[in-house]
């Protein structure tokens, strides 16, 4: 189908189906012990490193791509090979079988769900500040609000069921027979002027105005008061407790290309992304560019002060609370084990 009818939200979607984990946890966590990590290569020049995307090549991810084309990783002394992600690939469990040295896990949900499965990693950054999660509704309908959707149906996925729509559902008194299913396919948006869908702000406006000539109204769930970071870079602790210098120099390199990416020169990072992803148009580029910048998805919040990346304990806890009255997780739940800010505290001059 036509790329101004499939959408590309669907990367947040494409995570963790915890019934699977508990049947391949032992199997996995075995293979895990066996593999040596990239940087355990004894006499390479530069250590070889695999990380993981949750979505295919396209503007959210122009910072690491930025430090691959400039040649930002190479000074740090490493090797990075970008692994996109998609509909039929899980670098959640790539990265749980060794495959990958580092991934992007999508949300704190998932981050809390390694935790609440036994399962042996942690975020180690969170690269973005606002989660850039969206409603969609039509303008003619006149709802500009999340309140004014109370009632009205919402097509969302069933990861999005389990997660923010729970959120939602507390603070606006949703119901779940508003739920209609999504499959990450804007054609039924189209079709029918009551239905309001689910989407990311960096793509699905410029899909839907590129389709009917105007945005639809877009409702962030940052600004609903939403808490969770979103893009965490993920690792296994065994890679933290044996390998700390690598995971702080692929951490600070990354850092480094997205200043670049942000604040510089993006088209390093432009053509890296259309070679990875030929079906990337550059106005669908420039779009989600401009909208990481503008909406401040990157620079903001804990990154004003201690950089990009950078993770608090409070506003993990923030979070964690939101989710605790949302009915998510238990009281007594050890959200802290959930990440560590050992590679984006601010330094000691």
């Amino acid at each position: 189908m036509s790329a101004n009818i499939i959408g590309n939200q669907g990367r947040l979607h494409w995570g963790l189906r915890m019934s699977i984990w508990r049947k391949i946890i032992v199997l996995l966590a075995a293979m895990l012990s066996l593999s040596a990590p990239a940087a355990a290569l004894a006499g390479a020049k530069l250590q070889k490193v695999t990380f993981g995307l949750d979505w295919r090549a396209e503007a959210e991810y122009g910072g690491y791509y930025q430090a691959v084309a400039t040649g930002i990783y190479r000074k740090y002394g490493l090797d990075v090979t970008i692994r996109q992600g998609g509909p039929e690939v899980n670098n959640a469990q790539l990265l749980l079988a060794g495959r990958l040295d580092f991934d992007i896990t999508s949300n704190g949900f998932l981050a809390f769900n390694f935790v609440h499965e036994h399962i042996p990693f942690v975020a180690v950054a969170a690269i973005f500040q606002k989660d850039p999660d969206i409603l969609l509704a039509h303008r003619s309908t006149g709802e500009t609000s999340f309140a004014s959707l109370q009632g009205r149906p919402i097509a969302i996925s069933a990861d999005t069921r389990a997660s923010w729509w729970l959120f939602l559902k507390h603070k606006y008194h949703y119901s779940d027979s508003q739920i209609r299913p999504y499959d990450f396919n804007l054609a039924p948006f189209f079709v029918n002027k009551k239905l309001a869908v689910q989407g990311y702000a960096t793509s699905e406006p410029f899909l839907v105005k590129q389709k009917t000539g105007h945005f639809p109204v877009v409702l962030s769930l940052s600004k609903a008061g939403f808490d969770g970071y979103a893009q965490l870079i993920t690792t296994s602790d065994q890679l933290v407790q044996t390998h700390p210098d690598l995971v702080r120099r692929f951490i600070e390199a990354s850092q480094q290309g997205w200043k670049s990416y942000l604040n510089g020169n993006p088209a390093p990072a432009f053509a890296a992304i259309r070679q990875a992803n030929p079906d990337m148009s550059m106005a669908l580029l420039k779009f989600g560019y401009d909208t990481l910048k503008t909406q401040g998805i990157v620079q903001s919040g804990d990154a004003l002060t201690h950089g990009i990346g950078a993770m608090s304990p409070a506003r993990w806890q923030s979070f964690y609370d939101q989710m605790q009255k949302s009915g998510l997780y238990p009281k007594g739940f050890d959200w802290r084990a959930a990440f560590t800010t050992r590679f984006v505290a601010p330094r000691k001059p």
